[in-house]
């Protein structure tokens, strides 16, 4: 009796073993294949990050070498400068008699083909392209009613008006009548208020000055830009 319960125990333990064995073997499997495919996946990760890096590195290197970083400028004639580093503005700043008058310049905003002169006298657009930045000028007179803003364009070599207009206050924008289109003024008038500008500093010169420093911005933010990602990518 004792042997036969022996063997019943032996036959029951070798079934038992056999099936666990056989359940066991799927789950492996798939763990192994899991395993593989995240191995596999933070190999294909580890190599994009790294292509990624090695092209910033080069990019960096090479924007620095071709025009290595120059000291921000921080004064134009009696204009403060503040470069806003990040930022697609920068900021002018002087006291004019009892004026204070502020310029909020954009980064290079568009563009369109550059007027040429033609040899009986007329003008066509040439193939070659000029940028356009945008600046706002801000004039108040201490706690006065209202300060006037004057929309302007600068080009390569000039400033342009856009619009001139009063704001009840500098940091409200309201729906109030802001006058006719500048070029629908008087001619004498345009003419008057090109004169209002030019006596505070914001004429031809400053145009040229803002695209220089715009060039050399946009740059510099260039880089920085990259020298950002690179960090995040790098970062672990």
């Amino acid at each position: 009796m004792a042997r036969l319960i022996r063997s019943l125990r032996k036959s029951l333990t070798l079934t038992l073993t056999h099936q666990f064995h056989h359940q066991q073997q799927p789950q492996l499997c798939i763990s192994h294949h899991l395993f593989r495919r995240s191995y596999i996946s933070e190999m294909r990760k580890s190599a994009f990050e790294g292509n990624i890096l090695r092209l910033l590195r080069n990019e960096i290197q090479y924007e620095l070498q071709s025009s290595p970083p120059n000291d921000p400028v921080t004064k134009f004639g009696s204009f403060m400068v503040d470069g806003r580093a990040g930022e697609r503005w920068i900021t002018l700043k002087k006291r004019y008699a009892d004026e204070d008058i502020k310029l909020e310049v954009t980064m290079f905003d568009g563009a369109l083909p550059a007027p040429t002169q033609t040899p009986d006298g007329g003008v066509i657009n040439s193939d070659e392209m000029q940028m356009h930045i945008t600046v706002i000028v801000t004039i108040s007179k201490g706690e006065g009613d209202g300060v006037l803003q004057i929309t302007c364009s600068a080009w390569p070599d000039d400033v342009e008006i856009k619009k001139v207009f009063i704001r009840a206050n500098e940091n409200i924008i309201d729906e109030a009548y802001v006058g006719p289109e500048f070029t629908e003024l008087d001619d004498a008038l345009q003419d008057s208020l090109y004169d209002f500008l030019e006596v505070r500093g914001i004429n031809d010169e400053l145009a040229v000055f803002l695209h220089q420093y715009m060039k050399h911005k946009d740059k510099t933010e260039y880089v920085r830009w990259m020298e950002r990602v690179k960090s995040f990518i790098e970062r672990k």
